[in-house]
């Protein structure tokens, strides 16, 4: 799959089935986080990986929407310092790590972590970290139905050229 395609036939996807993902491609979804850049090249980015079934089905109550989370076989909290860290570059990992997953063939799906105190508690971080986000991944479920996809706005509607126009 090359770049453009992987970019826009991503699909967040909540639905996994129990294959676990393999070294090598978790590895290379790791890798490619590794490799998103960083404001200044100040790389304050870190990476919890989840496994643990339980810790996984904890780490569900730190979000209002992350009743998926126990059925993903990984989730990666990204952990950074809370004076200094960079919301850009919490997505641009993100983001490089979601892409690399769907080029392998896997799922994935943004969490946000509302809760600071139960995500810092369950992983272990300092109190001068937090983890505001992940990312799940795994091998997808197998569709129960023909899902619709959420239709992007038209570029006319996204764009104007050289000033604000709408």
């Amino acid at each position: 799959m090359d770049t453009y395609e992987a970019i826009v036939s991503k699909r967040d996807t909540r639905d996994f089935s129990d294959e676990p993902v393999s070294d090598d491609d978790l590895g290379k979804v790791l890798q490619a986080g590794r490799m998103a850049g960083s404001a200044k090249n100040q790389q304050l980015n870190r990476i919890v990986v989840v496994t643990d079934a339980g810790d996984r089905a904890k780490l569900a109550e730190c979000g209002k929407f992350a009743d998926w989370v126990p059925s993903c076989p990984v989730v990666m909290a990204i952990v950074v310092p809370r004076e200094g860290g960079k919301a850009f570059d919490i997505g641009r990992m993100a983001q490089n790590m979601m892409v690399a997953a769907h080029g392998l063939g896997l799922a994935s799906c943004p969490v946000t972590f509302h809760n600071e105190d139960c995500v810092r508690e369950l992983l272990g971080f300092p109190d001068d970290h937090e983890a505001p986000m992940g990312v799940g991944i795994g091998h997808p479920s197998p569709p129960k139905e023909k899902r619709k996809s959420s239709p992007r706005i038209p570029l006319e509607e996204l764009v104007d050229w050289g000033r604000w126009e709408a």
